[in-house]
């Protein structure tokens, strides 16, 4: 036993040694998959002490019964359902009802889900006069969290979470509505007149018709790439305790609204080390391009930890083995790499980048795999959406996930507001000096 703690598990209980001669009996938690836990939320108030996590990740902010995800194992279920089954078998809307309501909806539910969505998915015209207030350079996920956070100025009752009467139609709204934020804010970028939804199109076909369809000529999408775009929302759909959902259950632990919580979600998503990291998947592969194209060298940059160069794509966080969705999304990648013909050297370039990475020995024994992000953003590539549109991709997919969340946390009586702690290393106390006196 060290000389600064030592813990051992007594019962269902865990017993804490502090330096100090305290001991503290704390209860031990059990999930449903045997995952365990020590519950320390009486820690301070009991011994004065805090533990310390830094990017928590060694600590549970929460129970929840959405997502079980086992890293070593590269396991990941939806409400107790392989991803593998879902991806292979479900329609993105069934995907997000399930998240949200908990079980997956029969079809007379279903049928009232879709209508509900066709009804939500127009905007409010006065909301199109916000897009002609942005930036042509305006990044379009900034457009997008802007814009979902305003929807609390048309819907009244969103506005205070105490003031919602109807959360079903609030999620509604938002699952409709983000397709069609998200779309016109890439018709803003390019400068095209935006597209109306049209409510005889699946999810995905109507998305990608406001996308991609002009009023000289009308858009059919092409069923592969449908189906493509459907496999890659449902991949996202939810993903555990992340940054952005960590941060919808933080804002919305102060009784925010569910439009407030997502745009918040929005923002957490954008850096590059989480949803970005598909859109720094193509950057890396240009500036491979633009530098005459040489693999191998970059291949070597990466195993040099002293060259600056970070291999994008590769490896991920949580995952020790393999990526459960990267082995689901690299069949569709090849599927749709070849119905559309597309030969562009930066998608070739991503082809050898895989195969040298999946048979050298530096990454196979470091299980540094091809992730969800490096073949996402080839599809996206290959399908026509532009690099600085994937993190919107991304945050389509994980809306449903982020509002089954803000529900979850809300529909339990025993939350309480986010309020981590800190250790202190400034400045002790010290007087007020005058400005004449400070030299």
């Amino acid at each position: 036993m060290s000389e600064n703690a030592a813990r051992k598990l007594v019962s269902n209980n865990a017993v804490l040694y502090l330096p100090d001669g305290q001991t503290i009996e704390l209860p031990v938690i059990t999930g449903s998959e045997n995952e365990k836990a020590i519950d320390i939320s009486k820690l301070r108030s009991q011994t004065g002490h805090i533990t310390m996590d830094p990017g928590y990740g060694n600590t549970g902010s929460c129970q929840s019964k959405i997502t079980f995800l086992n890293g070593e194992k590269g396991i990941l279920r939806y409400r107790g359902i392989p991803i593998e089954q879902l991806a292979g078998k479900a329609r993105f809307t069934e995907v997000a009802y399930l998240i949200i309501y908990g079980k997956l909806p029969n079809q007379q539910e279903l049928d009232a889900f879709r209508d509900s969505l066709n009804h939500h998915a127009l905007l409010h015209e006065d909301m199109k006069h916000f897009f002609s207030s942005f930036s042509g350079q305006a990044h379009p996920m900034a457009i997008l969290s802007a814009m979902v956070a305003s929807l609390s100025g048309y819907y009244g009752e969103a506005s205070e979470v105490e003031g919602i009467d109807d959360p079903d139609m609030n999620a509604a709204r938002l699952i409709s509505k983000i397709r069609t934020l998200a779309a016109f804010s890439y018709k803003k970028s390019i400068g095209q007149p935006f597209i109306y939804p049209k409510d005889s199109l699946s999810y995905c076909a109507n998305f990608l018709r406001m996308m991609f369809a002009v009023p000289a000529r009308d858009y059919e999408p092409d069923p592969v790439v449908v189906e493509a775009l459907n496999l890659l929302l449902i991949l996202h759909a939810d993903h555990e305790q992340n940054c952005s959902t960590a941060t919808v259950r933080t804002v919305a632990s102060s009784h925010a609204s569910l439009f407030a919580s997502i745009s918040a979600g929005i923002l957490a998503l954008w850096g590059p080390l989480h949803g970005g990291a598909n859109q720094k998947v193509i950057e890396m592969l240009e500036r491979i391009r633009a530098d005459g194209g040489d693999i191998t060298k970059y291949i070597e940059m990466a195993k040099d930890k002293n060259s600056g160069f970070r291999l994008m794509g590769f490896g991920h966080r949580v995952y020790k083995n393999f990526d459960p969705r990267a082995t689901v999304i690299k069949n569709a990648c090849d599927k749709v790499l070849d119905k559309l013909g597309i030969h562009d050297p930066v998608l070739d370039l991503a082809k050898q980048m895989e195969e040298v990475a999946v048979s050298d020995d530096y990454f196979v024994e470091r299980k540094l795999y091809p992730n969800v992000d490096f073949y996402s953003g080839i599809i996206y590539r290959a399908i026509g959406i532009p690099a600085n549109m994937f993190t919107v991709m991304f945050a389509l997919g994980r809306l449903p996930g982020w509002i089954g969340q803000w529900k979850e946390l809300m529909d339990d009586p025993t939350h309480r507001i986010t309020r981590p702690r800190q250790i202190y290393q400034g400045q002790t106390a010290v007087d007020y000096v005058p400005i004449e006196k400070r030299t």
